[in-house]
């Protein structure tokens, strides 16, 4: 390829990377970048699945110890506002106990983010759904356990 189309993908990428930026803020930019905590977990301890109006899927994957997550992930197929709200969904948790995740809602991931666009703000409350189907899921098997 010549120079010159190489100088221009780059320009345009950088044009992109900062309306993006300017758009979604540096927290969510930055995550967009680099989601953490991606992918499953085999046999978690908690697992909830939402689909959202939009049509995109949120995963949560939870495993605890001592009453406590001490691992989680998710999965998306989503766009980039629902993985970055996926990712810190998933960060939220961890140290947390059941009582404490009860609290982290979609506002809480939005305030984190520093907020999104209106038309995305949706995706941290699949998220937040999403973990609270994932913490369901890990007390209904503790109470099997207690029977």
């Amino acid at each position: 390829m010549s120079k010159d189309f190489d100088d221009f993908v780059e320009g345009l990428q950088d044009q992109i990377f900062e309306e993006t930026k300017a758009v979604y803020g540096d927290i969510a930019f930055q995550r967009w970048l680099n989601p953490l905590y991606v992918g499953r977990i085999d046999n978690p301890d908690g697992y909830g699945r939402v689909t959202g109006s939009c049509g995109d899927t949120m995963e949560i994957f939870l495993t605890f110890e001592n009453g406590k997550v001490k691992n989680a992930s998710f999965q998306t197929d989503g766009c980039g506002s629902s993985t970055v709200c996926g990712s810190f969904a998933a960060e939220q948790s961890f140290g947390k106990s059941p009582d404490q995740i009860l609290n982290i809602t979609g506002e809480t991931i939005l305030e984190k983010l520093g907020g999104l666009p209106e038309e995305d703000k949706h995706c941290a409350f699949l998220s937040a759904d999403a973990l609270q189907e994932a913490l369901n899921d890990y007390m209904i098997k503790q109470q099997k356990k207690l029977k």
